[in-house]
C-alpha cells in the first residue's frame, strides 16, 4: 500500500460489459479485500479487474472476459452508485456525505481534504482495500465539496 494515494491512471480500452463505460484499472487486493466470501471463491487472480463507477450500473468490478462482480457481491456500499448520506466519500476515515454537509452548514467549509492529506502524509491511508474504487478519495471529497458550494 505504499502508493494507495498516488495518482497512477492506466490508460485502457476495456468497458463494462454492462454499460459499456470504460473503467479504471484497480488492484486484486481490492477485490480480495472487498469481495463477499461467497464472490471471493470466484475470483480469478490472474486477471486484471476494473472498477465502474456508473451510477445506475450494477457492476462494480469486471475483467475483460466480462466477468463481474456486482453491487451486492461487495461488503460495503459504492459511493459512486449510491446516494445515501452515510455513504462514506473517504472509507480510510470515515469522512460520509452527511458528515462533510453538516460541516459545510455549521462552518461553511469543509476539513475533510486538509485533514485526509495530513493522512496520506503520515502514510495512514489505505485505499486500495478499504476503498471500493482502488484509490484516493481525494477527488471524489473535492467534487463533493464543490458541488456543495454551488
Amino acid at each position: 500500500m505504499t502508493d494507495c494515494c498516488t495518482n497512477s491512471s492506466v490508460q485502457n480500452n476495456v468497458s463494462c460489459p454492462q454499460c459499456n463505460t470504460v473503467g479504471r484499472k484497480v488492484k486484486i487486493i481490492t477485490l480480495k479485500s472487498l469481495l463477499l466470501p461467497e464472490a471471493l471463491k470466484n475470483l480469478n487472480v490472474e486477471s486484471p479487474y476494473y472498477f465502474c463507477s456508473t451510477r445506475d450500473c450494477k457492476v462494480v468490478y469486471y475483467n475483460e472476459d466480462k466477468e463481474t462482480y456486482q453491487t451486492e457481491e461487495i461488503k460495503v456500499p459504492i459511493f459512486q452508485k449510491n446516494t445515501s448520506n452515510h455513504i462514506p466519500v473517504c472509507y480510510c476515515f470515515g469522512w460520509t456525505r452527511k458528515r462533510i454537509v453538516d460541516e459545510v452548514k455549521k462552518t461553511g467549509n469543509s476539513s475533510a481534504m486538509s485533514e485526509i492529506k495530513q493522512h496520506i502524509k503520515e502514510k495512514r491511508c489505505g485505499c486500495e482495500v478499504n476503498n471500493p474504487q482502488g484509490s484516493c478519495c481525494l477527488s471524489n471529497i473535492s467534487s463533493f465539496v464543490e458541488a456543495l458550494r454551488s
